[in-house]
């Protein structure tokens, strides 16, 4: 049976704690405070770069990022030590949580520019095109609006009400949604493990099949990108950020090898 180490455990107290408070002080919207919001919105404030990974949004989730945590860190601090497993834990977190807020800003800069763009020319055509591009945050409902709008494309109220639309989406998208979760610096300490361990058997829980960890970095990283690029509707999950702490991991250990006389 594995033993936990010492930083592993503490982290591991640390996040049920901050679960476990989640719970009890959610009339204080202590997830809120807690969680990473995108830059520029009235949520923001920078500590979130390190808060958002304590907390997590439900017990599946903390339950499978510790277990993360527990079967793989261990390993890592004993070959590491505790100093420089924690400093690499934090810095892919951090990392994670930077690269998403990134990217975040980008994607909100692109929608301001195809607000900007439907605001002079509000048509029933580019109405479809911008509630496609964006879906995520449409329902059913819009589609049936943008039928009746077609069949009086010149109706001044229509056109307004389609700005009006559009121009809420966007402080919608700006201020909706935050990231938390471990994740991020769980797929640190992935990437790190099938790095330094690249043939070390892992046994997955779903299925429940041995793989060699250096396959397994790759499966979950190419499914980080695939899916962060695809965007689909109703995925609430943060794969650019898990992407980010394999990122930050690779680059880390990349750095310490290159600086031999500290690596060992």
């Amino acid at each position: 049976m594995f033993k936990l180490t010492p930083v592993v455990k503490n982290l591991l107290i640390i996040n049920v704690v901050v679960f476990i408070l989640q719970s009890l002080v959610a009339s204080l919207n202590f997830t809120g405070i807690l969680s990473l919001w995108k830059i520029g919105s009235e949520n923001f404030a920078p500590y979130q770069f390190f808060t958002y990974m304590f907390a997590h949004g439900g017990f599946g989730h903390i339950l499978f990022n510790m277990l993360g945590l527990v079967f793989l860190g261990p390993m890592l601090e004993q070959f590491w030590g505790p100093k420089r497993f924690i400093t690499f834990y934090l810095i892919t977190g951090i990392g994670a949580g930077v690269l998403y807020s990134g990217i975040e800003y980008v994607r909100m800069n692109d929608l301001e520019s195809d607000v900007e763009a439907y605001v002079i020319d509000p048509t029933p055509d580019n109405l479809n095109v911008f509630v496609d591009d964006n879906s995520q945050y449409f329902g059913p409902s819009i589609y049936e609006f943008i039928t009746d709008f077609s069949r009086q494309p010149d109706n001044q109220a229509y056109i307004n009400e389609s700005k009006s639309i559009v121009k809420s989406l966007y402080n919608k998208a700006f201020n909706y949604g935050s990231m938390l979760g471990a994740s991020g610096a769980i797929y640190g300490v992935l990437m790190a493990f099938g790095m330094l361990f690249p043939n070390t058997e892992l046994m997955l829980l779903f299925p429940p099949i041995p793989i060699k960890a250096k396959y397994l970095v790759l499966i979950l990283g190419a499914i980080a990108l695939y899916s962060g690029l695809s965007r689909n509707p109703g995925d609430n999950v943060a794969h650019f950020a898990h992407l980010g702490g394999m990122i930050f991991a690779f680059i880390m250990i990349k750095y310490w090898q290159s600086q031999r006389n500290k690596f060992y």
